[in-house]
């Protein structure tokens, strides 16, 4: 098979990277670091295609991705994202907001309608998305994230609606709490120190337990859709709601 995958340089987009290749397929992995993009090829070979933009800049995505045969496209991984500031709404930096827009909404759709029409005119294809347990359950200092993830899901659920009578696929996968990766020093702008506490004690889901599911996902029959699969590590559950007293 012939796979794009988002967001390559790092954590989850990188382990689905390395588990595609070692399982024999070819995978156009696409990043803003060159540096990064040429250790993978280095390390994987040439199965290991490297196209590097950000996702956010419509422009070079086009210009990217033209560039490729996309009707050999069977399946894209939207995987870029990412998280940044856990402030309350009222004390958030608007940039941060905007930049989470821009990738995790904006990116996502710009990437998938451009690949898109090729999987219809095929006839098959698979359209995971990488959403989050954030897109369902509110936390505190989520705010944007939170909504640009829910937007993901009904974007997923609306995708599905559209390719009905198709062999096109399309499934949502919603990690809860993920350690070992970038996430939370990106959220935090390089505080190591503050994004190791979020994982203190707990086993954390990993990047490997996500390109797990994927690779399952993908390894089902045409006529079988997985709409979302909502993952937690089993130290993680869903919590009461907040209730402010005046006593």
């Amino acid at each position: 098979m012939n796979i794009i995958v988002t967001g390559a340089t790092a954590g989850f987009g990188e382990q689905i990277a390395r588990d595609f290749v070692a399982a024999g397929h070819i995978v156009y992995g696409t990043g803003r670091r060159m540096d990064k993009l040429d250790a993978l090829r280095a390390e994987l070979g040439e199965r290991f295609v490297p196209l590097c933009f950000d996702v956010s800049d419509t422009k070079a995505v086009q210009a990217s991705l033209s560039a490729i045969d996309l009707a050999s496209i069977d399946v894209l991984v939207n995987n870029a994202g990412l998280a940044l500031g856990l402030e309350p709404a009222h004390r958030a930096d608007l940039g941060d907001w905007q930049t989470m827009i821009d990738v995790n909404i904006k990116g996502l759709v710009t990437v998938t309608q451009i690949v898109l029409p090729f999987m219809v005119a095929n006839n098959a294809g698979t359209v995971i998305n990488i959403g989050s347990t954030a897109g369902n359950h509110p936390y505190f200092g989520a705010n944007v994230y939170g909504a640009s993830k829910a937007f993901v899901k009904q974007f997923s659920n609306n995708l599905r609606a559209d390719l009905i009578g198709t062999r096109v696929r399309v499934t949502n996968i919603e990690p809860g709490m993920c350690g070992g990766t970038e996430f939370s020093n990106v959220r935090f702008k390089g505080d190591d120190d503050k994004a190791a506490a979020v994982y203190t004690g707990v086993e954390f889901l990993t990047a490997k337990d996500i390109s797990n599911t994927v690779q399952w996902v993908v390894s089902q029959p045409w006529h079988v859709n997985i709409n979302s699969i909502e993952m937690m590590p089993t130290a993680q559950a869903y919590a009461g709601l907040a209730v402010a007293r005046d006593i």
